[in-house]
C-alpha cells in the first residue's frame, strides 16, 4: 500500500469505516510489534493491541496526515513499552511450569484416611502400655533421643531405659499378634 493509497485509508479510517480501521492496523501493527519485539518487550501482541485500542479512539482528532499517524502510533508504541519494562523490572521473570520438574506429591484423601487411621491405631497400640514404657518410647522414637539422653531426660539409668523399652516393643509386639 503506497503513501498515497495509505492517505485514503487513513481519511476513511477518520470517518469510522470500519474496513479502513482493518486495514490501518493490517498495515501498521506487524512494524509495531517489531518494534516491542526488537525492544525486549515480554507480551509484543498485547502491547501492539494496546497501541492500537488507544490509536483507533484518537483517529477522528488526528492532525498530520499519513505521517502524523506513524509518529502518533510510534509515540504510543514508545510509551507503553516504556511502561511495560517498568512493569517486567518490578516484578520476577515467570517461568513455565514444567510438569516433569514438579516433584511434590499431595496424598490422595485415602492416603490420608490410611495414615489418620494408622495415627489412631498407633495411639490405641501405646495406650495398652504402662505410663513409664510409652514415655520411653516417645522419647526415643518421636524424640529421636539416645538411651543416655531418655535417662537422664526421665532420671532413670541406661540400663533401666533398655529395660523398659524392650518391654515396651515385647509387649507391642504380642498387642499386634493378637490382632492381626
Amino acid at each position: 500500500m503506497g503513501r498515497l493509497e495509505l492517505g485514503e485509508v487513513l481519511a476513511a479510517a477518520q470517518l469510522g469505516q470500519p474496513w479502513a480501521l482493518r486495514l490501518l492496523y493490517d498495515e501498521l501493527s506487524p512494524q509495531v510489534r517489531g518494534y516491542f519485539r526488537a525492544r525486549g518487550a515480554a507480551e509484543p501482541e498485547e502491547l501492539t493491541n494496546d497501541v492500537f485500542l488507544t490509536v483507533m479512539k484518537a483517529l477522528p482528532t488526528l492532525t498530520g496526515g499519513v505521517s502524523g499517524l506513524r509518529t502518533f502510533v510510534f509515540s504510543i508504541a514508545h510509551a507503553r513499552l516504556v511502561d511495560s519494562l517498568r512493569r517486567q523490572a518490578r516484578r520476577p521473570a515467570g517461568v513455565e511450569y514444567q510438569p516433569v520438574w514438579d516433584t511434590r506429591q499431595t496424598a490422595s484423601a485415602e492416603d490420608e484416611a490410611e495414615l489418620r487411621a494408622s495415627a489412631d491405631r498407633a495411639g490405641r497400640l501405646l495406650a495398652t502400655l504402662p505410663e513409664d514404657q510409652r514415655t520411653v518410647l516417645a522419647l526415643r522414637i518421636i524424640g529421636d533421643l539416645t538411651l543416655d539422653e531418655v535417662a537422664a531426660a526421665i532420671g532413670r539409668s541406661q540400663g533401666a531405659v533398655k529395660q523398659l523399652q524392650r518391654r515396651a516393643l515385647l509387649a507391642l509386639k504380642r498387642e499386634l499378634a493378637v490382632h492381626a
